[in-house]
């Protein structure tokens, strides 16, 4: 009974908290160009401030996340810092307001994906987490998709402001299932990449020398910045030009094109988590380069309104597929080794380089050459990420665990 309950919390969570993980996203962009006449360039030096600090705090929030036994009141207290950092910025739209936010905002919400699958792997164990994370990750495109759809409903009435009401809605209840996880229920050895049955005991965090001394770890961080470099533009640059096409409507025109590729989402994520274990990690990944590098061609083809948000199907194959499997090949190549947590902060601070240059580099793409030009480029940005991890990437479910030495460094064992 206890375990049900824990694993409808977890439902209940993931759902909810889609709308505090990644703050305002794509919307802020809009709300900022729309309402307050930013300019783009304004726009990405105050959102790279908050960038930054997420990308550098990931390693040590992650070891803190694999430290800390009280992890539903680490989540809870995360999301209640996203919410109320994005209520300041109506209240003060000015350059450093909004980049303070995002500062503040970013550390508190790089800890909520590491938390989440760490109270999963250590309710469900590793032997089910594949499954859970599938589930995790469906749950949350179907909550994001669910708060989008009812913006873009909502907003023609009531304008920008319901998306300020909708973060308050979705913290409270995301607070709610943190609280009912039975605290029981949480194997907290297991939550931080141990084996059933090791203790935590004489474990030190070296996440990095995780990531350096494991050749399929540092191949999958290198690969997935690619496709981050690739990816993390694309929606912005696409909201940003249906926007400026219809200034009125540019709130509605990026809700209506995040429906659409969560609509996508919901069941990539959850084929992950039901066949991630019988087909393998690597050709689910390889599907997720293909598709990004068809959807950054796609672009290019129309600048129609419905043509440009169709193509947005692709971007719920690529980044469903990307998001369900991240936690579960961290924890294949972590396995044993006390570091999921602090694994997930390394490889997502490669990531996130990643992700944060493409905001540069797409901006500067369009200024330079125009919209279809930094398209192309991305494309073969992805095309680039996926021959590599095809060449290079050994199949993570296949990956030893990692036994313990006496409590020293972390080796694979077969």
């Amino acid at each position: 009974m206890q375990q049900r309950g824990a694993e409808r919390a977890l439902d209940a969570l993931s759902f909810f908290v889609s709308d505090a993980r990644y703050g305002l996203g794509a919307y802020l962009g809009v709300y900022l160009l729309a309402e307050h006449g930013w300019d783009p360039a304004s726009i990405g030096a105050a959102l790279s401030i908050g960038a930054l600090a997420g990308l550098v705090s990931q390693a040590p929030l992650g070891a803190l996340v694999d430290a800390v036994r009280a992890k539903r009141a680490l989540i809870a207290g995360a999301v209640v810092v996203v919410t109320a950092t994005c209520l300041v910025i109506p209240l003060a739209p000015r350059f450093w307001s909004v980049a303070m936010a995002g500062l503040v905002g970013a550390l508190a919400g790089v800890t909520i994906g590491p938390t989440l699958a760490a109270i999963s792997l250590g309710v469900v164990g590793p032997a089910r987490f594949a499954r859970r994370a599938g589930r995790n990750e469906a749950l949350f495109h179907l909550g994001d998709g669910s708060i989008s759809l009812a913006i873009l409903l909502t907003a023609p009435f009531f304008g920008n402001a319901v998306l300020f009401w909708s973060m308050g809605f979705t913290a409270m209840a995301s607070v709610a299932a943190a609280a009912a996880v039975p605290a029981r229920a949480i194997d907290h050895d297991v939550a931080r990449g141990l084996l059933p049955g090791d203790a935590a005991h004489g474990v030190r965090p070296s996440a990095w020398h995780l990531l350096l001394g494991s050749r399929p770890l540092l191949v999958f961080a290198i690969c997935g910045a690619l496709f981050h470099l690739a990816n993390a533009c694309m929606l912005g640059l696409v909201s940003q030009k249906l926007a400026l096409g219809d200034l009125g409507q540019g709130i509605a025109l990026t809700a209506a094109s995040a429906i659409v590729a969560q609509s996508v989402m919901v069941p990539v994520a959850a084929l992950v988590g039901a066949r991630a274990d019988a087909w393998g990690r690597k050709p689910l990944l390889l599907a997720a380069f293909a598709a990004l590098a068809l959807r950054g061609t796609l672009y290019t083809l129309s600048d129609d309104r419905a043509w440009l948000i169709g193509v947005q199907l692709l971007d719920g194959v690529g980044a469903g597929l990307i998001g369900a499997l991240f936690p579960i090949v961290v924890a294949d190549l972590t396995r044993g080794s006390g570091h999921f947590a602090a694994a997930q902060g390394v490889v997502g601070t490669v990531h996130g380089t990643g992700a944060m240059t493409s905001m540069a580099l797409g901006g500067g793409l369009v200024a330079w050459a125009g919209y279809d030009a930094a398209f192309l480029v991305l494309a073969a940005i992805a095309a680039l990420g996926g021959i590599l991890f095809w060449l290079a990437m050994p199949e993570p479910r296949a990956a030893p665990a990692m036994a313990r030495a006496g409590g020293a460094e972390a080796k694979p064992v077969a």
